[in-house]
């Protein structure tokens, strides 16, 4: 068993022998589940917790869905050319981490790839046929990052005409963060979250441990076990085995033939390891242009028959 260790402890997140009880709570969302354990000594409050944490995530599905036609962002989906739209807070945040992690590697992470996810039959419109060379290219054309304006003082973005965002790549991983916000602001500073697999781990368990978290193996793939201590941190993946994941190169407007199955990235938040894990998807092998994040992350290539691992060197600093 290879642990992956927080590169600091928080002494003031620590529970040291606390006699709590871990309450675990569970529920749908963003087309996925979300599970949360938290550390009380007020169970009977468990079923206020979990209608908290679900009015929580259903305000960011109105605000982020790309299948919910009447959010915020398919509102402004639909905007007319020219116009500036007004983001929620929540969005905002969101839109600002994307851009930044979009103009970082190039555009292999890309919140306005909505017509390609559509187009190779992965969005609402559900399965459609392969696409053809010319499809692709005006797909990829009308979209792109750089086409959008951001003033991030008045939380105002420009649709230049015919963008489609879809944040599908961050959306999870800013929820689990915002749902350990919210037990945070409920008193409970010890917790796990996790949302369609994108996981924030705050505090310890009431033992003094911290939030195992076992890094997930795709079927038929023999690796020794990798566990992370989730203290103040979070882990996110990306993998085109796992369902729902379009896996497609912005940049090319198709998928990636760079062998890569799966990647972990750990960062301090699960909103900037869930865009990384997709930007590392596209990016590997060179990872150059993400070396000012100092990126965190398993990744997993096949090469004809086998499957490599790889780690890069600030993942490996963290093991213990």
């Amino acid at each position: 068993m290879r642990i992956i260790l927080p590169p600091r402890i928080d002494p003031n997140a620590v529970a040291n022998g606390d006699p709590a009880a871990v309450v675990t709570l569970g529920g749908e969302t963003m087309g996925t589940m979300w599970r949360v354990l938290y550390a009380t000594h007020d169970v009977p409050g468990a079923q206020d917790v979990g209608a908290a944490v679900q009015a929580r995530l259903d305000d960011l599905v109105a605000q982020m869905s790309h299948w919910e036609t009447d959010s915020v962002l398919s509102h402004f989906n639909r905007s007319p050319t020219g116009s500036w739209s007004v983001l929620p807070p929540d969005f905002a945040t969101v839109i600002d981490t994307a851009l930044r992690v979009a103009a970082l590697s190039d555009g292999a992470f890309d919140p306005a790839i909505g017509h390609l996810v559509d187009l190779w039959g992965h969005g609402p419109k559900g399965p459609q046929p392969e696409p053809d060379v010319a499809a692709i290219e005006r797909a990829r054309v009308s979209g792109g990052w750089h086409r959008l304006r951001w003033d991030s003082a008045s939380a105002r973005l420009w649709q230049p005409g015919g963008i489609t965002l879809d944040l599908s790549g961050i959306a999870k991983g800013y929820a689990a963060d915002a749902v350990a916000d919210t037990l945070a602001a409920l008193g409970f500073r010890h917790c796990l979250v996790e949302v369609g697999g994108e996981l924030v781990g705050r505090g310890t368990r009431p033992d003094g441990d911290p939030w195992w978290v076992d890094l997930e193996i795709p079927p038929g793939v023999d690796l020794p076990a990798m566990r992370v201590a989730l203290h103040q941190m979070a882990v996110a993946g990306s993998g085109t085995y796992r369902k729902g994941e379009h896996g497609l190169d912005p940049r090319t407007g198709r998928p990636p033939t760079n062998g890569v199955i799966a990647v972990h990235v750990v960062a301090e938040t699960a909103m900037l390891a869930d865009a990384l894990a997709t930007a590392v998807a596209v990016l590997f092998p060179d990872l150059s242009a993400l070396a000012p994040m100092r990126v965190a992350a398993r990744i997993l290539v096949r090469r004809g028959g086998a499957v490599e691992e790889v780690l890069t060197e600030p993942l490996q600093r963290l093991l213990g």
